[in-house]
């Protein structure tokens, strides 16, 4: 099948971010017939392309990107020449998620879409801070009036079988740092110091593991993660002058920056502390029953005759720009079970599914 070569000239390309090492070239000589667009910034290459099918209908984008992790030692073959071994392409990126791209791609050129617009969205920044990636191009399609009513993120997304997840949203991520502040002194004077950790001790227990929220059908629970905690200089006749506890939230809709702060303000109150936090990315939720994830639920069903799982799971991706700028996004795609991983390797009966479910989501959209 087309899809397979497709995928095995991509993951050829070293694509470590934020260089595309020219896929994004590749990508867009492949479908010539559409509007292309490269839009660069800080050093960051992302690629639009867009093509209107109808004065009806609906715009879809599929998203995606072609940046890669560096691949790391010990792969049994070099990372960026595909090997087709026992029913599996071997590279860096043949999971993540160059495989998604390869099958809306081809998708695209064999569908008969009936819509109005259909846009590929495609950037060579996800892997790092994903500060110039897909955020640019949205703003770009947003100034020129071209933002798309629903979304396709073609992620790694199924857990044990292909076809079992389908994700409708994702949880935010809020970082912070809280530093107790203290006075050093000698161990043999504690009634001279002020010891941030004992201040704190009894308070600990509300930060560590602590659930901000009880989580719902979609969403788990809001979680305080303490990620790093520290104070001293290693030395046991020196009590210490600062307490520093940094920590992650992930956070579902029912929490807020704003309800994290106070929350820790009130575990706090009476002590001398600085408190540093910082959203990095909002969460977000599609409504199960909005068009695109009922038909790609029926997609899947019909390709795979397998039932998914609406959920929100795992970390951040690039649907939470969609999303904030009001597209309704879904993810969809092959299992994500060697991600990052050495011997990283993509199923070519996945790969073959997945292009047929985005044919039959483009041909019943």
């Amino acid at each position: 099948m087309q899809v397979v070569n497709f995928l095995k000239e991509l993951t050829k390309f070293k694509s470590i971010t934020p260089d595309d090492d020219g896929a994004l070239n590749y990508i867009a000589v492949e479908l010539s017939d559409f509007e292309a667009f490269f839009i660069e910034k800080e050093g960051v290459k992302n690629l639009l392309l867009t093509k209107k099918f109808s004065d009806v209908g609906e715009h879809l984008a599929f998203g995606g990107h072609v940046d890669v992790v560096p691949p790391g030692d010990g792969w049994s073959n070099d990372p960026f020449i595909p090997l087709e071994k026992d029913g599996f392409i071997y590279a860096r990126g043949a999971q993540d998620m160059k495989s998604g791209v390869a099958a809306f791609v081809n998708a695209i050129k064999d569908a008969d879409f009936k819509g109005s617009r259909l846009s590929i969205i495609l950037t060579s920044d996800e892997e790092g801070e994903a500060k110039y990636g897909t955020l640019e191009v949205l703003k770009f399609m947003q100034e020129k009036d071209l933002l798309p009513d629903f979304a396709v993120v073609a992620e790694p997304t199924c857990d044990k079988k292909f076809g079992d997840s389908i994700k409708i949203g994702r949880r935010g991520s809020i970082n912070g740092i809280l530093r107790i502040k203290g006075k050093q002194g000698h161990v043999a004077y504690p009634q001279k110091c002020i010891n941030p950790v004992h201040n704190f001790a009894a308070s600990l227990k509300f930060l560590a593991g602590f659930d901000l929220d009880p989580g719902d059908e979609a969403f788990l629970p809001s979680k305080i993660v303490i990620t790093d905690i520290r104070a001293g200089m290693e030395v046991t006749n020196v009590t210490p002058s600062e307490l520093k506890i940094m920590f992650n939230i992930r956070n579902s809709l029912q929490t807020s920056l704003e309800d994290v702060q106070n929350y820790i303000e009130k575990i706090c109150e009476g002590l001398d502390y600085e408190l540093s936090l910082n959203q990095s990315s909002k969460p977000f939720l599609t409504d199960a029953n909005s068009k695109i994830v009922q038909k790609l639920n029926e997609s899947v069903q019909k390709i795979t005759s397998v039932v998914p799982e609406f959920n929100t799971k795992g970390g951040t991706s690039d649907a939470r720009y969609f999303a904030e700028f009001g597209v309704k996004v879904v993810e969809f795609g092959v299992c994500n079970d060697t991600i990052h991983a050495v011997d990283e390797k993509v199923s070519i009966e996945e790969l073959e599914k997945l292009y047929l479910v985005f044919k039959d989501l483009l041909e019943n959209f």
